[in-house]
């Protein structure tokens, strides 16, 4: 461990705390470790917040061989810390990896990177509503031009204090429905985390807003029927008989963490959640008979966001009342009690990083 030799001040820390927004304030320390043909993992450390060096022919800037993963650090109302599900972000993490030709990560290396960096930075938690973004990343760091994996790897961890990721609290989102542009298709990278699936949504995003939307659905790039994700989330619909549709994992999506959470609490209810395909004229025509009661977004950053209109080149609609449903509420509020240590947990959904005591606090 190098600790940063000159962090913020404890004044400076308070005031970007104040209104952090999503992913613009940085803390004083980074996770990083490299991998290279023959030698494996090595060099794992921590130390300062700093810019990388690459080389111009550096693999990741032309063959965009890079993964990801989003999580989230709480506080508890002890003043311990929480991380919710991070093994789910591990085995998503080397999945990914093992998609892109990438050197997959030993899962408790990964969780310790992770653990290292919370614990150094905890003051960088924010309070009340706010949690700590954990952003761990891999590219391609090789210098070489030759169409082939690389033979040398950095992976890094990142943390960012964030608040919201939509303003305004509980108003509901509106969709745009894009028809001609997808994210991914059959046989792709759908079901990893690698930034070119984002890239490939950013022209349908910038359609979204320009009709006047916060975020675009994407279709099945073969029929251009089948509703998928959105930019950055997965979608849930709820119907007036009780029952729940989520869009399945035919290896075009990507399988979210907090999807496969919410499915699970919502099965413990008892209530029937089908993953099975779901198209966009019958999300217009149960809308518009009142069959469609809710529909919301969910997903790391988001958590539950509810889904209240939709437009597309044949019309808009909206679903229920346009507001939060009971349903969409109630999971919410479920989930994020676990996440943040108020509700009991499933068996191994939440791991806890005591307190560590500041030099001069009492004890």
């Amino acid at each position: 461990m190098e600790p940063h030799s000159n962090p913020r001040s404890v004044s400076e820390r308070e005031q970007l705390l104040i209104d952090p927004g999503f992913g613009k304030v940085f803390t004083d320390h980074m996770a990083t470790a490299l991998w290279s043909e023959g030698r494996g993992w090595h060099s794992a450390t921590i130390g300062a917040h700093r810019p990388f060096t690459l080389a111009p022919a550096a693999g990741v800037l032309h063959y965009a061989q890079e993964i990801f993963e989003g999580m989230k650090a709480y506080r508890s109302g002890d003043g311990g810390i929480i991380l919710f599900r991070p093994e789910q972000n591990a085995r998503r993490f080397n999945a990914s990896a093992h998609r892109l030709a990438m050197p997959q990560m030993p899962e408790d290396m990964f969780l310790e990177a992770i653990e290292e960096l919370v614990r150094i930075d905890q003051e960088w938690i924010p309070s009340g509503e706010g949690s700590l973004y954990l952003r761990p990343f891999i590219f391609a760091s090789e210098a070489f031009l030759g169409v082939r994996p690389a033979k040398e790897f950095t992976f890094c961890v990142i943390a960012s204090p964030v608040g919201a990721y939509f303003k305004g609290g509980k108003r509901s989102v509106s969709l745009w429905v894009s028809e001609h542009l997808n994210r991914a298709g059959p046989g792709g990278t759908g079901a990893a985390k690698c930034g070119g699936n984002y890239a490939a949504g950013l022209m349908a995003q910038a359609e979204a807003i320009e009709h006047g939307c916060d975020q675009v659905v994407f279709l099945d790039a073969v029929e251009h029927r089948w509703v998928e994700e959105l930019g950055g989330m997965n979608l849930f619909f709820v119907f007036e008989d009780g029952g729940l549709i989520t869009p399945p994992l035919t290896g075009t999506i990507l399988p979210g963490i907090t999807r496969a959470s919410i499915i699970e609490l919502l099965r413990r209810r008892g209530v029937n959640v089908a993953e099975e395909a779901y198209a966009i004229d019958r999300w217009k025509a149960d809308a518009e008979s009142g069959f469609l009661t809710e529909a919301f977004a969910c997903g790391t950053a988001a958590v539950v966001t509810p889904v209240g209109a939709l437009k597309s080149k044949d019309g808009e609609w909206t679903i229920g009342d346009g507001l939060e449903g009971e349903l969409t509420a109630s999971i919410k509020a479920e989930l994020v009690g676990i996440q943040r240590g108020l509700f009991e947990a499933p068996d191994s959904w939440v791991r806890h990083i005591p307190k560590t005591i500041s030099k001069g606090e009492p004890i």
